[in-house]
């Protein structure tokens, strides 16, 4: 807990100076932008004292002596965190923009929608360290959170998106771009992924060691962070608590040899909260602060989330720690700092493109019209539709519901009138609950029965009063209670508390409710997946949704209702019970975990989700070779009534290779709309170098030639195309 009240102070601290350092009219030689940005930083270090050194090992990138503004961090994995349970910002809440949970924004399977939530982010970030009357948080920004959530029971699935490595790639390049930017020479804020690597179990996470092969750390583990780097332009990564193989992540070698030399991070690299310390009480790496603290800036890693300074000076004054190690770990702060704007002359500073964000604004950026409306969207396109039968003995599925035709409905449950918001919230200025998306999609004509329990068996009355029940349940972001290590609840989960089971006890609400009225939606607000077996054999309508969103009930209601013809897909292999797992600290996940190598039978299969409409493939055109890239095309024709979006996604397999590969593997994707009885040509483009594998003995990604097997589908499971192709 330590650790978590220091980083509450360290980002007060962070909030009152960001920004208010005036900048100094002198002229400085780093301040030459004819200059390449490693000479500007060369003079910058050279002008730098040892003292100054050290305070830059900090998460503040200013120089107050050289006119150089302080900006630290924030975080923002799904929105600008101010405030929320958390009380990001260390004062009085503040108002951002929060969208769905990573884990819904995930569910979308759009890159373009990812990286215009990015966008809203960045420019809120920009606001907030701007604005002259109340300035606050870091343009750093701590997000996105490219970890893979190998299994439903780590306790923060939610800040992820989802089990697979490529899609998990996608989404990760698009939001680091929608943080950063594409100004060709500066960044609107910047974009520090988390958590430098296989860091998904909570329960132990600061002493144990995730073990796998090289093989898996360079396909799966490490390769959203390796795209968010190379492709994405990310220059910042949080290393993780546990190790790695042995060999905790905030030293390990490879934070220098592989993502520095060979991936090309010239920038920061910072320790999560505590780990300094942790490195000598869990770890047992060194017997003292400072020689860890030597260690981690050795590994060149240039920011600590400690109290630091005491080990850092005695490592000096010891002998193990030089101003040369120091330089070289703090030389990526300073890059980003400089792609941030803040080493230019006051003049080229004032005329930035981003410099006028939080100055000239009339408007608070989250009160605009259309930023709100894109929140809903987004919930919106977020929903999974898992099931829709027929209910109640009519013959057309149960939803979209006919907000003309009901005359009354029952809102029950406890998630069905508030909005819960996760460890890494912010507090946005208004939030919309279920109920209340519901009353403003049908109107004062519809009487509305809410109850949010069973209670003396007045759920089940008003259920049986109502043309149609919905059921709001699912589970707390962050347990029910604030306190750090505490979840009461076994198959709820948050940072620092993994799963202890995946069944919904509120499930036992749906059984009365449907009892009482077949007419039931269930809707499921949560974070995970969760086993709901006997929801899905019986209850005739399904919709997930993700927390936190505060257009969460208007989104829901969209798809409810119509307005929004669902087509969210499921990120994770939904199983029907806790032991088709394998142990959680097995991080071989070729042991049966994930789509690629599950050999039981899921509950719901990875890249699964329903429409209100029907979709037809046909027509597929594959090349019968290709060397650097194939273009496939096929016709996706809507054959119902109904627009509507459709997620169309590529697998592969490979017959004849000569090691060990996943059954099938996503390749590429495309969320795709069709107009009613409307036909469309669909292409997909595969590059040969994600059919690549990691040849240890090589020491480099190698292409098999041979054939390849394609799959166009629905899903992992559902496919309704398939081709071949020889790579040549």
């Amino acid at each position: 807990m330590k650790h978590f009240q220091y980083l509450t102070f360290l980002f007060f601290i962070t909030a009152v100076l960001a920004f208010t350092t005036p900048l100094k009219g002198q002229e400085h030689p780093f301040h030459d932008r004819n200059l390449s940005d490693n000479e500007r930083i060369d003079i910058l270090l050279e002008m730098l004292t040892i003292e100054e050194k050290i305070n830059l090992l900090s998460t503040n990138l200013g120089v107050p002596r050289l006119g150089i503004r302080n900006t630290g961090h924030s975080e923002g994995l799904h929105g600008m965190a101010l405030g929320g349970p958390a009380h990001w910002g260390g004062r009085r809440d503040a108002p951002t923009t929060t969208f769905p949970q990573a884990y819904g924004l995930g569910s979308t399977w759009d890159t373009d929608l990812i990286r215009k939530v990015a966008e809203i982010e960045a420019h809120e970030i920009r606001y907030y360290t701007q604005r002259k009357e109340d300035p606050r948080g870091g343009m750093v920004m701590r997000a996105p959170n490219a970890d893979l959530a190998r299994d439903p029971r780590w306790g923060r699935t939610e800040e992820s998106y989802g089990e697979d490595a490529y899609l998990a790639s996608r989404m990760t390049v698009a939001f680091v771009k929608g943080l950063q930017g594409d100004h060709p020479r500066y960044w609107k804020s910047a974009s520090l992924m988390k958590h430098f690597m296989a860091n998904s179990n909570e329960d132990g996470r600061d002493s144990t060691s995730s073990d796998f092969d090289e093989r898996l750390f360079r396909e799966y583990y490490a390769y959203p962070f390796y795209k968010g780097i190379t492709e994405g332009g990310s220059r910042a990564f949080m290393a993780s608590y546990n190790a790695w193989n042995g060999i905790p992540m905030t030293i390990h070698p490879l934070l220098d040899s592989i993502t520095r030399r060979e991936w090309g991070n010239n920038g920061i690299i910072c320790t999560d909260g505590g780990a300094l310390r942790l490195l000598i009480t869990a770890h047992k790496a060194f017997p003292t602060l400072w020689e860890g603290a030597a260690a981690v800036v050795k590994a060149t890693v240039g920011q600590f989330l400690d109290d630091y300074l005491l080990a850092v000076n005695q490592a000096i004054t010891n002998g193990i720690l030089t101003e040369e190690d120091i330089d070289r770990a703090i030389r990526g702060n300073l890059y980003v700092a400089l792609k941030l704007g803040l080493l230019d002359s006051p003049e080229d500073y004032a005329n930035q493109p981003y410099t006028g964000i939080g100055v000239t604004d009339t408007e608070e950026p989250w009160e605009k019209q259309e930023v709100k409306d894109f929140v809903r969207l987004v919930t919106a396109k977020s929903a999974i539709l898992l099931k829709n039968n027929p209910a109640g003995g009519e013959k057309a599925p149960l939803l979209p519901l006919d907000a003309e035709k009901i005359r009354s409905i029952a809102v029950i449950g406890p998630r069905a009138n508030e909005v819960l918001y996760d460890w890494y919230s912010g507090t946005p200025a208004y939030a919309v609950t279920i109920l209340e998306g519901i009353r403003n999609a049908v109107g004062p004509d519809v009487e509305i029965f809410f109850e949010p329990s069973n209670t003396m068996d007045k759920a089940v009355v008003a259920a049986s009063k109502a043309d149609v029940a919905v059921v709001c349940i699912g589970n707390h972001p962050y347990g029910t209670d604030a306190r750090w290590f505490y979840s009461p609840v076994p198959s709820d989960g948050r940072e620092a508390v993994d799963r202890k089971a995946l069944t919904l006890e509120q499930e036992d609400l749906a059984k009365l409710v449907l009892q009482a009225n077949p007419r039931t939606v269930l809707a499921l607000v949560s974070s995970f997946p969760f086993a709901i077996n006997w929801s899905q054999e019986h209850i005739p309508a399904i919709v997930h949704v993700a927390n936190n969103s505060q257009e969460l009930g208007n989104g829901l209601a969209d798809v409810l209702f119509g307005k929004v013809n669902p087509a969210g897909r499921t990120t994770q292999t939904w199983v029907k019970d806790i032991t088709d797992l394998p142990p959680i600290m097995d991080y071989d996940i070729r042991n049966g975990r994930t789509y690629m190598y599950f050999r039981g039978e899921p509950l719901y299969p990875f890249g699964y989700g329903l429409s209100y409409t029907d979709f037809a493939y046909s027509s597929l055109k594959v090349e019968k070779a290709f060397r650097d890239s194939l273009h496939i095309e096929f016709m996706l024709k809507n054959t119902g009534q109904l627009d509507g979006e459709e997620v169309v996604q590529l697998y592969v397999e490979f017959p004849a290779s000569l090691v060990e590969r996943p059954a099938r593997q996503l390749v590429a994707f495309s969320r795709v709309f069709v107009p009613a009885g409307s036909s469309k040509k669909v292409g997909l483009c595969l590059k040969a170098e994600n059919l690549a594998y990691w040849d240890t003995g090589k020491g480099m990604f190698v292409t098999e030639k041979g054939t390849v097997h394609l799959l166009v589908g629905a899903s992992s499971t559902d496919i309704k195309l398939k081709g071949s192709s020889r790579l040549f």
